[in-house]
């Protein structure tokens, strides 16, 4: 291997690495020795199909995705709050992925519908492989906390206990949390022939119980005298208590008190078992839509989110040695197998752990987040917003360019008595969010305010129905989403009276409207004045709110529209161009990359001779370096401070660059089931700076992964002992000024593979590109 790469995979190989990948299951645990591991013959039949396909499982890239974030709880170069925090989102990802992924699957599996996934297996085979491959993972995880994380736990002055580790005082503190907070907030269940199975809340702390009252009188005539009962510990509790000890702070879980205390609940009883489990369920629904959008379509969203909390079981985590007659009960209740269900010999639910990354005493420690730099075209302060835009296009880059200019200007724009209308897509907002204030302001000064308000936006229904409704009772013109479609795109429209004419000012972006997640997610944003957005712009709010179809747009390309087609036209002319011996070249950072369509198109390109360079952050299906497909292919994803949210799609176009922004990934929801759009980049200086993003994100050595022929992912070592220098893309963007952002091409002078008909490959230069 290089040695400027890490394999964070254990992978010797492509099919070493899927034996490895997924030989884990339940069966193999010493705890239950009923349970055999898969047989080798099928390991070596599913690892076969799966490694031969030309397409990577998108369910198998998420996991190694979620596994390159988990590597970042492995790096000794962070504190030990720093590698906690990514030890929880592995945990919250995880969630998300069983409510909606593996829920996707079950939705099959329940209905006996056919499903193939891209790895070439059928739905049965695959979901053995699928959560032998999460249950690989969830073991790493326990191993990275107890090894790597735990031991140093007593350097930063904390510690995890048990119950057992506590003096006689602090259990009386404990024991006294349990009787006056605890005890009356728990509710036992019983579930036996005269009491119905309980409604168990997933993603919270449950005991199973199990009891034997027949040596108490009281239940003499019942002849059934083992009975289960369930205790859910509820989720507006601290998962920890905390101790002071001298200078140290103790974090005891609450279901050691729960569990220590549990003869309260059962006075009389014989307690045989208490286990402790969590569930998720299915929360991946299918909107059946109705034609009234304006009420039914609420109503219905309503109760497809009540759903969710009674879905079908997808996953159990449980801890070591349960009681085998409750774990069958639950196993025929719920329609699962040994591989739904996970032992858990650390901590249920790693996502605990930001209590303890929140104590206020650690706060010092978490490393402080830079305060962002004025955009490279905006460098003067206590301007009027208005005044740039009208000057100059400006791109902004988040986070290291604040929020802070669309903010204001939505919010001036509510306030300015020149300002006639306000148009805006809203996908998630914010908690508290300035933007409804501003729109509601807005109203509130008699201007025309249209939103629509996407409320399928998953797991921010309730938040985005709440916030419509209060825009539409001040009087705002609200749509509820568009049908069968999820409306994706960002964009707003403000229309504003100067002197004797009109100005419309426009923001187009590829991330939320949301400032808290502009915090965190690196995204683009466009601001302009440009007639020829403004002119699509409101074109397209006609499509949205209206029963316009314009004949084309200028700078947009709309899905579902028209988005695959543009897209597939713009890499086959650079697939010509490669043909023909001309300059080409292809360089897309985004999030996922899935779509079949385009993953043929690219391999195609490849085998033309033109050097594909991707930047994909999370899902990737495409399989790079592979001979006679996709030699001339590379993949990277950046994973650090920050979650990679922009999408920015550059076709080198014979050296006369087209380049996009937008809010759409390369997958077939973004094309087929959403309302999205990629917008061009056509102010020289804007190009100048997408293009500047897109070549640090090819140079970063810190944060990148490199994306193997097998699946398997290397991260980058920036190699010192080579005079390389650290070039870690979360820091140097909040220090780069607008004199150095110099001409760059991204596909300098090199020879290219072309794939002939009859499969050789031959080399041609290409002629030197001008800067």
């Amino acid at each position: 291997m290089d040695e400027n790469k890490k394999d964070i995979s254990n992978e010797k190989g492509s099919k070493g690495s899927l034996f490895s990948f997924l030989n884990g299951l339940v069966g193999s645990s010493k705890n239950e020795e009923k349970n055999t591991p898969m047989p080798e013959s099928k390991i070596s039949r599913y690892a076969d199909s799966i490694g031969q396909s030309n397409y990577i499982s998108r369910d198998l890239s998420w996991l190694k995705f979620n596994e390159r974030v988990l590597d970042q709880a492995r790096e000794k170069n962070l504190n030990i709050f720093e590698r906690l925090k990514f030890l929880a989102i592995t945990s919250s990802n995880l969630d998300e992925f069983f409510t909606v992924r593996l829920g996707s699957l079950y939705n099959y599996l329940d209905y006996d519908k056919e499903r193939i996934d891209y790895s070439g297996l059928r739905e049965i085979p695959f979901r053995k492989a699928l959560l032998s491959a999460v249950r690989q993972f969830c073991q790493e995880q326990d191993r990275v906390f107890n090894e790597e994380l735990k031991p140093q736990f007593k350097d930063y002055k904390f510690q995890v206990i048990k119950i057992g580790d506590l003096s006689q005082s602090e259990l009386g503190e404990a024991i006294d949390y349990f009787d006056y907070t605890i005890y009356p907030m728990l509710t036992p269940m019983l579930y036996d022939h005269t009491h119905a199975f309980p409604v168990l809340i997933p993603k919270t702390l449950i005991f199973g119980v199990v009891t034997d009252s027949s040596r108490s009188t009281l239940f003499s005539e019942d002849s059934e005298t083992k009975k289960m009962s369930f205790v859910q510990i509820p989720g507006n509790l601290p998962r920890f208590f905390t101790i002071e000890r001298g200078d140290e702070i103790l974090f005891l879980p609450i279901e050691e008190i729960v569990r220590h205390e549990m003869k309260k609940l059962y006075r009389n009883v014989e307690i045989q078992a208490i286990n402790l489990f969590r569930i998720v369920r299915n929360g991946d629904f299918t909107l059946e839509e109705s034609d009234d959008i304006e009420s039914d379509f609420v109503d219905e969203i309503k109760q497809k989110i009540k759903s969710r909390r009674l879905g079908r079981v997808v996953y159990v985590e449980i801890e070591p040695n349960a009681n085998e007659w409750m774990v069958t009960i639950l196993q025929k209740r719920w329609e699962i197998d040994k591989y739904n269900i996970f032992v858990d010999e650390c901590l249920i639910d790693y996502t605990c752990l930001w209590q303890i990354i929140r104590h206020p005493d650690f706060q010092e420690e978490l490393e402080p987040v830079h305060p962002p730099v004025p955009p490279l075209r905006l460098k003067e302060k206590n301007i009027d917003i208005f005044e740039v835009i009208r000057e100059k296009d400006l791109l902004l880059h988040h986070p290291y360019n604040n929020f802070e200019p669309v903010l204001q200007l939505l919010e001036k724009a509510a306030e300015d008595p020149d300002v006639l209308a306000i148009k805006l897509t809203i996908y998630r907002l914010a908690k508290r969010s300035r933007v409804t204030q501003a729109l509601l302001k807005a109203a509130e000064n008699g201007k025309h305010v249209s939103v629509l308000f996407e409320i399928k936006a998953r797991f921010d229904e309730e938040n985005n129905i709440r916030e419509a409704e209060r825009l539409q009772r001040a009087g705002c013109f609200v749509i509820y989403g568009i049908g069968w479609y999820k409306t994706h795109t960002k964009l707003m429209l403000i229309v504003r009276k100067e002197g004797n004419r009109v100005i419309q000012y426009a923001h187009l972006a590829s991330g939320n409207y949301n400032e808290d997640t502009a915090r965190l997610y690196t995204d683009i944003g466009l601001l302009t004045t440009n007639p020829t957005y403004t002119k699509d712009i409101s074109e397209f709010f006609n499509v949205i709110t209206g029963h316009s179809q314009p004949a084309n747009y200028q700078y947009l390309i709309t899905s579902p529209r028209d988005m695959r087609k543009r897209l597939i036209e713009l890499i086959r002319n650079e697939s010509e161009n490669a043909k023909n011996g001309l300059p080409s070249g292809i360089c897309i950072k985004l999030n996922s990359l899935e779509d079949r369509y385009i993953i043929d198109e690219l391999y195609k390109a490849s085998q033309a001779g033109v050097k594909i360079k991707l930047i994909v952050r999370g899902i990737c299906c495409l399989r790079p370096g592979r001979q006679n497909l996709s030699e001339n292919i590379t993949v990277r994803s950046i994973v650090g401070l920050f979650l990679e949210h922009a999408r920015i799609f550059y076709f080198h176009n014979n050296n006369e660059p087209k380049l996009y922004g937008g809010s759409a990934d390369i997958m077939v929801r973004s094309f087929d089931k959403r309302i999205e759009s990629l917008f061009e980049l056509v102010d020289d200086e804007v190009k100048k700076h997408a293009i500047h993003i897109l070549d640090y994100n090819l140079r970063d050595n810190v944060n990148a992964y490199e994306l193997q022929e097998d699946g398997s992912y290397s991260k980058i070592i920036c190699s010192l002992s080579q005079d390389n220098q650290p070039i870690d893309i979360h820091k140097m963007f909040y220090e780069i000024e607008e004199n150095e952002m110099e001409d760059i091409n991204l596909f300098p002078e090199e020879k290219i593979e072309i794939q002939q008909e009859s499969g050789s490959i031959e080399e041609t230069p290409i002629e030197e590109e001008k800067k």
